[in-house]
């Protein structure tokens, strides 16, 4: 793997935006246009955004349709389209556009080479991760496995400019952690009534040692669901699917079951507290029976 420079401290928010300028003009970038809704449940007010334009959605259709005519699946990462680059971020790892952006400057930290998305995250992940938050006011998740919403087998940590919606907290489900059980360590939030586990970062006085704690925090994390690493062959996997949303302050780590609630789409985002619906009937379907029983249905019943 060659050396890479990494993109100079304070630039990246200004780079965000100007590839993004330029990849909506040339039509690289198709973001798909929603409108936002919200639902109170259990003391969070949920952000949910609903589709107004299912045409550009078209585009990622005709993407598959290509990758099933050649008989496999098209890598959308190796290589990325040079028009959505946004960075280098390190030797192991590129900064790059969501191309079917829901969220203005939605970033995708993507390895340069092949690693499966279901493999364990390491400190290099969460060394790039770090390094890309500390630019600017954001909040990173992953999806581990198609379970959890991941569309793309190419490991890709995401990153999401905060405030999530246009009203309320930075973070929709912010209410329910000034009561979450521990402190500095690993523990849970009240009202999330499925398996999860919630650990508060300490005040690292480098960026360094803030990357290390979050690493070995994530690794206790996954002991303390179960989710415990492979063994033998495929011990770099994880032991199932599973969510991790990631601030600087905190992280939140969700196994799943399965990726569906009725018909609705649920990937690390809903945990945050912000959902994606296509529809007015799932709209109305969300409604009824309220975001916390989605999640928890999607979740693994607490242990």
């Amino acid at each position: 793997m060659s050396k890479q420079t990494p993109f100079p401290a304070g630039s990246l928010a200004g780079s965000i935006a100007s590839v993004t300028a330029k990849a909506l003009a040339s039509g690289a970038m198709l973001p798909i246009a929603t409108g936002c809704e919200f639902i109170d449940d259990g003391g969070v007010r949920f952000l949910v955004r609903v589709l107004t334009n299912r045409q550009r959605k078209s585009a990622q259709r005709a993407a598959e349709e290509r990758s099933a005519a050649v008989g496999k699946p098209v890598n959308p990462f190796l290589p990325y389209e040079p028009s959505l680059f946004v960075a280098d971020v390190s030797d192991s790892h590129v900064a790059i556009l969501n191309k079917f952006n829901v969220v203005d400057h939605h970033l995708l930290i993507v390895t340069r080479e092949f690693e499966q998305q279901q493999a364990l995250l390491t400190l290099r992940d969460f060394e790039a991760w770090w390094r890309c938050m500390g630019e600017y006011e954001s909040l990173g998740f992953y999806n581990g496995g198609p379970e959890a919403g991941a569309s793309q087998p190419h490991k890709h940590l995401q990153l999401v400019p905060l405030p999530l919606a246009p009203q309320g907290p930075p973070v929709p489900i912010a209410p329910l952690l000034a009561g979450a059980r521990g402190t500095v360590g690993s523990g849970t939030i009240p009202g999330f009534d499925f398996s999860h586990s919630f650990a508060i970062l300490g005040a690292a006085t480098s960026e360094r040692a803030a990357t290390q704690e979050a690493f070995e925090r994530y690794v206790s994390m996954l002991e303390q669901v179960g989710l415990h690493p492979r063994a033998g062959k495929g011990s770099d996997l994880q032991g199932g699917p599973y969510n991790l949303i990631v601030t600087k302050e905190w992280l939140l780590l969700v196994p799943r079951s399965r990726e569906f609630f009725d018909s609705i789409s649920i990937n690390g985002l809903g945990f945050a507290g912000a959902l994606l619906v296509w529809s007015e009937e799932q709209l109305r379907a969300l409604r009824a029976a309220g975001p916390l029983t989605a999640l928890r249905a999607t979740a693994l019943p607490l242990r």
